[in-house]
């Protein structure tokens, strides 16, 4: 009996070792899959982050055009302004047809809140300036703040600075070739343009010698 009785225990341990590992398999596939559904919530949390971040990529605006900025009559501004040369005026004339020989650039310069205007007289022929102004707006209209008025003379808007350039030359130097140069940086202080840099350049002179040697025979 105690025979029988191991051997059926043996069984019986062993069907329930097997029922055991029977059950095991469900439920560990259940506590899997509540794994997932417990840890997936990061997957879930991706999801709506990723549609808010497309969503405000699509929410942001396109960066509006650039401005141009209103035109000016530079020809007229010059002529109608007193602080101008009667020579400068005398000689501003079309170049050919309704074509004045001025350049006009637009850009901040007094701090102002509309763009200032620099205007540049040059002559017909050769192109050299001979006035630079720079014109500020003020309640609708334009007043001079700046002039140079000492032939050849050139002036820019350089990063929010005015940089005027002065050509020099030496006795007998041709119209076409200065000896050099003088930049002068101004920048607008309490109300008016005050200089802070100036360079001085020398322009290199190669003389060429025109009568070629004759090859050796």
């Amino acid at each position: 009996m105690r025979g029988l009785t191991g051997e059926g225990s043996a069984r019986t341990r062993g069907s329930i070792q097997a029922v055991s590992a029977a059950l095991a398999v469900p439920t560990a596939l259940a506590l899997l899959v509540s794994g997932c559904g417990a840890g997936g919530t990061g997957a879930r949390d991706e999801g709506p982050a990723h549609a808010d971040s497309v969503a405000g990529a699509a929410a942001t605006p396109s960066a509006a055009p650039s401005k141009s900025p209103d035109t000016v009559d530079a020809v007229k501004l010059v002529k109608d302004d007193p602080k101008v040369a009667p020579e400068v005026k005398r000689d501003l004339k079309p170049c050919a047809a309704d074509e004045y020989p001025v350049d006009v650039s637009y850009g901040k310069l007094t701090a102002g809140s509309a763009d200032d205007v620099v205007v540049n007289v040059l002559t017909c022929g050769d192109a050299v300036g001979v006035g630079s102004y720079v014109y500020r707006e003020r309640d609708g209209s334009y007043e001079n703040v700046f002039k140079a008025e000492e032939p050849p003379v050139y002036a820019e808007i350089d990063r929010g600075d005015l940089v005027v350039t002065k050509q020099v030359y030496d006795r007998g130097d041709p119209v076409s070739s200065p000896s050099g140069e003088n930049v002068i940086t101004y920048r607008w202080t309490s109300g008016h343009f005050a200089e802070k840099y100036r360079t001085h350049n020398d322009y290199g002179k190669v003389a060429v010698d025109s009568a070629t040697p004759a090859p050796a025979s």
